[in-house]
């Protein structure tokens, strides 16, 4: 039954398509102009990624092929004032974007090297505060997507820090799960890279949060750190968020063990009704994934924090991204997200959850109870509501 049902889903998603545009363009053939007043905000979103240059399509900036090197480059992005917290406003299929109305790349530029990524990066992070959110997107990624979803992110949670996007080569398609999992494993080693390239820097504290297919590329990076003798980034490593892990429970298991439980918990986001995780686990040989995955308390035993969001809408039907499409959700994030790591408590303060969300406007379903599993004791709190 359980296969049954997971294919009818895929068969769905198959039949209807994704999230976002096939085409996958980024930037605008021409400039669009729009009224400074109709614009909420400017992101400057710093890049690396293991997909090649789109030579063929320069629109997409980098395409769904893998590279053996990094590249690094930054997207301008602006956010229109019509934007509703929890979504990603942005143009149907080639059309351009208006500024006014969608999320809307303004302008790339690209770095030569690493070295002057880091300086560049470098420069940045000493300006905004000595913070940094790398985010690693997931399965079915264009190159469009991830960048939208990062300023998505960063603007809705008011991350008071630098924004830099891993972007692996996903192949942006329903059809390349297999693919895309090849392209995580080969990225491996440049997020490392990448995390030990920003510990340079002036930053204090280097956030993480990857989604979906993307915890395995972080999980193993870290694992990688840990067995070169600097799991904590010379002690810069902040939050760690995974949400929606699509990773075999028992591999994730592994990883912890060889990483050694945590100097500040691990954050696992996961939902029992995520859809595309019960695909993910068919395909995997029906072996469940930690996205997914029922006990808690299993998992809070190597140092991990499970938040339990199957009682939240989503604002997609496969309810694989609430972390960031439920505008309660969202604002819970950036409520953790403001205050440091190494300054926050390592035992979760209910009180702002149950007080968030009240009055935000536009959520997604109303009050929800959500369940915290932490190393030290269970909490069931409410969220939103009136």
């Amino acid at each position: 039954m359980k296969k049954t049902a997971a294919f009818v889903i895929l068969a769905a998603m198959l039949a209807g398509g994704c999230t976002g545009t096939k085409s996958h363009v980024l930037l605008n053939e021409a400039a669009v102009e729009a009224p400074e007043a109709a614009i909420a905000a400017t992101h400057e979103v710093f890049v690396a990624t293991t997909r090649r240059r789109a030579e063929n399509e320069p629109r997409q900036v980098f395409n769904r092929d893998r590279s053996l090197t990094t590249s690094f480059a930054r997207v301008d992005i602006t956010v229109p004032k019509v934007h509703k917290v929890g979504a990603i406003e942005r143009a149907k299929g080639r059309a351009p974007s208006d500024p006014a109305r969608d999320f809307t790349a303004k302008r790339v530029a690209f770095y030569r090297d690493a070295g002057a990524f880091e300086k560049a990066t470098g420069a940045a992070i000493a300006k905004r505060g000595d913070r940094v959110l790398v985010f690693v997107h997931g399965f079915n990624n264009g190159f469009d997507d991830g960048v939208y979803r990062i300023t998505q992110i960063v603007h809705d949670t008011n991350y008071p820090g630098t924004p830099v996007l891993f972007s692996w080569a996903s192949a942006g398609t329903v059809t390349g799960y297999v693919y895309d999992k090849e392209s995580a494993n080969a990225a491996r080693d440049d997020l490392e890279a990448l995390l030990n390239m920003l510990a340079r820097t002036e930053a204090t504290s280097i956030d993480i949060i990857a989604h979906s297919m993307g915890t395995w590329v972080a999980m193993e990076a870290l694992r990688q750190l840990a067995i070169a003798g600097n799991r904590d980034l010379n002690g810069k490593l902040g939050y760690v968020v995974l949400a929606s892990p699509d990773l075999d429970v028992d591999v994730f298991k592994k990883q912890m063990i060889r990483y050694g439980k945590p100097d500040q918990p691990f954050t696992v986001l996961l939902s029992g009704d995520d859809k595309a995780l019960q695909i993910s686990a068919i395909i995997s040989g029906s072996k469940p994934r930690v996205g997914d995955y029922g006990d808690a308390a299993d998992l809070a035993q190597y140092g991990v924090i499970v938040v339990d969001l199957t009682r939240a809408k989503a604002g997609d039907r496969l309810n694989h991204a609430k972390f960031a499409d439920n505008p309660i959700l969202v604002r819970l994030l950036g409520e953790r997200l403001a205050v440091p790591a190494g300054l926050a408590s390592a035992e979760i303060d209910a009180r702002p959850i149950d007080t968030l969300g009240r009055g935000i406007g536009q959520t997604v379903g109303s009050a929800a109870e959500i369940v915290i599993t932490t190393p030290f004791k269970v909490l069931r709190v409410v969220a939103g509501g009136e």
